[in-house]
């Protein structure tokens, strides 16, 4: 199998720095298959914030390195039975033109059109002709991408919209929820109950935001929904972990609020080893202004940290809450209603305390081990080949 992946990959030297989470996430993907992976990643990354320099020899699978435009051809797939390439990435849509008898492609796709359209026009650096040339060249693309689906075996489909968009393109289409939760980093009961017992003591409701600190993100929202918050008397903090183009705006933002010392903002930080014990201990509801549907493992991550959610009602987060009841929608762009529903939650800790209950239920079920080995299963079954019977106990 040929993956070409999308993390970053910086040359030091004989070694090779690399993004520590996904080289141990392609580690338990190794372990779920019968041979050696080969992973091809593009070089021209500025730097990577938690990564670690490695040798080849200590890489779980083998790594092809490609100049940062240079176009796939037949030569890249050579030797290879499956092509498992992100649909995301423009540069792997012709691939479906080099195929040779036998060979099969698999896309993973996690954007949809509409959604790469909402992040466009949330795109600060551009003017309104760089908007209109981008929304033209997004179509080129997408009629591209839509080819590619049609031509490929088989789609990977993360997040609920981009499902429902693509699946109706390729007969065998596989959804599921990305997350980096598993089994030792969810929440503990003792957490859970005294998360209940705070709420049940009307104790500040406790606020979280972790994600880029970016239009897209919705980050520009979080100071009008605290100003909100504090002109309704509600007892609260906001935590906001994350770094980004509006993290000075936020920071000066702060000063300005009548109550500065409900918000803090903490930067970013280790995903395992601090937010995750944060949030499992020090947070109530997650606060979700994502203005656009992408699939947003934070959702998902969150909730495996007992957590509830209120969150605007985009695509992905409606869909979502559907199906998981782990919290409340608010319409899309709209600050005041968001802290208005959270205000009215403040004085009903057994509906938070019930929806943190849904969320945790709900993400275990969609953790990082169950969700790669669905994944892994049906590449196998593609493949026709059948996975190892070490499966992810060999993954730790």
């Amino acid at each position: 199998m040929l993956m070409i992946a999308p993390a970053p990959v910086i040359e030091t030297g004989n070694r090779l720095r690399l993004d520590v989470k996904f080289v141990e996430g392609m580690r338990v993907q190794q372990a779920l298959w019968s041979t050696r992976i080969t992973v091809a990643l593009r070089r021209g990354a500025p730097a990577i914030p938690f990564g670690r320099d490695y040798d080849r020899s200590e890489l779980p699978f083998d790594l092809v390195l490609l100049d940062p435009d240079e176009e796939l051809t037949a030569r890249h797939m050579e030797g290879f039975d499956l092509i498992y390439a992100g649909g995301d990435d423009f540069r792997c849509l012709g691939l479906t033109d080099h195929l040779k008898p036998g060979q099969k492609i698999v896309y993973v796709i996690e954007y949809t059109f509409e959604t790469r359209m909402q992040i466009l026009g949330l795109d600060r650096s551009r003017g309104m002709l760089g908007r209109l040339k981008g929304g033209l060249w997004l179509r080129q693309q997408e009629k591209r991408r839509e080819r590619a689906f049609r031509a490929a075996v088989a789609l990977q489909a993360n997040g609920y919209p981009a499902y429902d968009t693509y699946a109706p393109m390729c007969p065998d289409t596989l959804l599921y929820l990305d997350g980096r939760m598993t089994p030792e980093l969810f929440a503990t009961e003792a957490e859970m109950t005294a998360r209940e017992a705070w709420r049940a003591a009307d104790g500040p409701l406790r606020l979280i935001f972790s994600g880029r600190l970016e239009p897209m993100k919705g980050a520009q929202d979080l100071l009008p929904v605290a100003r909100r918050l504090i002109e309704r008397g509600v007892d609260f903090t906001l935590d906001v972990f994350g770094t980004g183009a509006l993290q000075g705006e936020i920071a000066a933002g702060i000063q300005r609020l009548k109550e500065p010392g409900r918000v803090r903002l903490h930067g970013a930080i280790d995903f395992e080893t601090e937010l995750v014990p944060f949030t499992r201990t020090q947070a109530d509801i997650f606060v979700g202004c994502h203005r656009q549907s992408d699939p947003s493992c934070t959702y998902i991550e969150a909730m495996g940290c007992g957590v509830a959610v209120v969150s605007y009602d985009n695509r992905m987060w409606e869909r979502l809450n559907g199906e998981a009841k782990a919290g409340w929608g608010t319409p899309l762009g709209d600050p005041k209603a968001l802290a208005d529903r959270i205000a009215d939650l403040a004085r009903d800790p057994a509906a938070i305390i019930a929806a943190s209950r849904n969320a945790l239920v709900f993400s275990r079920a969609h953790g990082f081990l169950p969700e790669f080995q669905r994944r892994m299963e049906h590449l196998a079954r593609i493949a026709g080949r059948p996975l190892p019977s070490k499966g992810l106990a060999a993954s730790g």
